[in-house]
């Protein structure tokens, strides 16, 4: 067992016959790989069709007419916008066992490999085929795939890099195999968003040294799920992010001037929410961040208030004043709250507390070691810090700003120690 799971020779062997080892080892495709692609294909499972059927790997049928389909399902564990990855490459022989056809993914599409001149590309008897930087759709050769897609891959590359976080719409997670919570796609996006890159748009074909496993497919794909489930459980140990969310909530959820007491006592019954705060929430919640109410006040006030709009549920922790029996900055609030959620003081500096009064919500995060932000969106309390400890780390206006700003937070935190992958062999 490597740091991401089984080897794939971990996993007993199908019976294939030599032969057609022999087969698809000969017709393996070559990979021209872009200089800066960040990731490498890690294995290749064969299958050998001689009658038509429907592909064991993908959604297509195959049909080898007089002759063989030997079909190449490729993993690569990332995409540049997500986890998971599986192309293909089919090699059609005909009756004597020459090349006649080569057909390769591309985004979703099986299309035909053929160079300008109509020629199929061959390299002695394998096809040799141009890996499109980033997403590994293939194609015939780099200058039809720079004048057609460069543009879009460029794009996908750069400020579009991470936008799926993780693939879940694929044979293995259609048959309930892989799966993945909203964490584990926050923490891949935030991987592949670091990892993002700008292609040259020269390659260099893959060394035979470099060349991954070729294995039947049956045993690939006996492997995939828990290559892709050590995969997933790598990220919270390799991708720096944040450990926690800390919240208060008068005028930063509710704004206080909507507020209405219960007669003759300091709790509040009801109030509406800010511009944008249920919005905000929801999309913090699905981002799989960890969220603590950080409050003063009773706790009926904010069993009330945020119970009203349906918000209560969101926090996995409640740290109200009336129970902890301090207001803040008191380190207490803030102590509580790292115990309600099983934090560690080396998770300080990686937890952000999100206030608008500077005396009580900056100056406690402050004091503490917490990522301090001040919403400015009030005007019911001073924004001039009275001294250096009430300066806010960070400011927004809105509080729609906040999940564009946690992920740029979590972009700048100190790389991780990385453990090292021993691939799949």
């Amino acid at each position: 067992m490597n740091a991401l799971g089984p080897s794939l020779f971990d996993f007993p062997s199908t019976h294939t016959g030599e032969a057609d080892h022999g087969l698809a080892t000969r017709h393996r495709p070559i990979l021209h790989l872009d200089l800066n692609e960040p990731f490498a294909p890690v294995a290749i499972g064969y299958t050998l069709y001689r009658e038509p059927a429907k592909s064991v790997s993908s959604k297509f049928q195959i049909r080898p007419g007089r002759g063989t389909v030997i079909e190449y399902a490729i993993w690569y564990d990332w995409d540049i916008q997500h986890l998971y990855d599986l192309e293909h490459v089919w090699v059609h022989l005909d009756a004597d066992g020459a090349v006649v056809r080569v057909e390769a993914s591309r985004h979703g599409a099986r299309l035909k490999m053929r160079r300008s001149d109509g020629s199929v590309p061959l390299q002695g008897a394998r096809p040799a085929v141009f890996v499109e930087p980033g997403k590994h759709a293939h194609w015939p050769c780099p200058k039809a795939m720079r004048e057609q897609a460069g543009a879009l891959v460029d794009a996908m590359c750069g400020p579009f890099a991470g936008e799926e976080g993780i693939h879940l719409s694929n044979l293995f997670s259609n048959a309930g195999l892989i799966s993945a919570s909203r964490y584990e796609i926050r923490l891949a996006r935030l991987f592949l968003k670091r990892a993002a890159f700008k292609p040259v748009w020269r390659f260099a074909e893959l060394p035979v040294a470099a060349e991954p496993a070729l294995v039947p497919w049956r045993r690939l794909k006996s492997w995939v799920p828990q290559r892709f489930a050590s995969l997933a459980a790598s990220l919270p140990k390799t991708v720096p992010h944040l450990a926690a969310v800390f919240l208060d909530c008068g005028d930063t959820l509710i704004d206080e001037s909507t507020e209405v007491k219960q007669p003759g006592t300091d709790v509040v019954v009801s109030g509406r929410l800010i511009p944008g705060a249920d919005a905000m929430l929801q999309e913090l919640a699905r981002s799989g961040h960890r969220l603590a109410l950080v409050a003063d006040g009773p706790r009926a006030t904010f069993e009330n208030l945020l119970g009203q709009h349906g918000l209560w549920s969101h926090f996995e922790a409640h740290v109200i004043s009336g129970d902890v029996g301090e207001l803040k900055p008191s380190p207490k609030m803030f102590a509580a709250a790292f115990e309600a959620l099983g934090l560690s003081d080396s998770d300080r500096a990686r937890t952000v507390m999100v206030g608008n009064n500077l005396e009580r919500d900056i100056l406690g995060a402050n004091r503490f070691g917490l990522i301090s932000v001040f919403l400015a969106w009030s005007l019911r309390r001073t924004h001039k810090p009275k001294h250096r400890h009430e300066r806010p780390r960070l400011t927004i206006r809105q509080i729609a700003q906040l999940p564009g700003l946690l992920e740029k937070i979590e972009l700048a935190l100190p790389a991780a120690a990385v453990e090292p992958d021993e691939g799949a062999a």
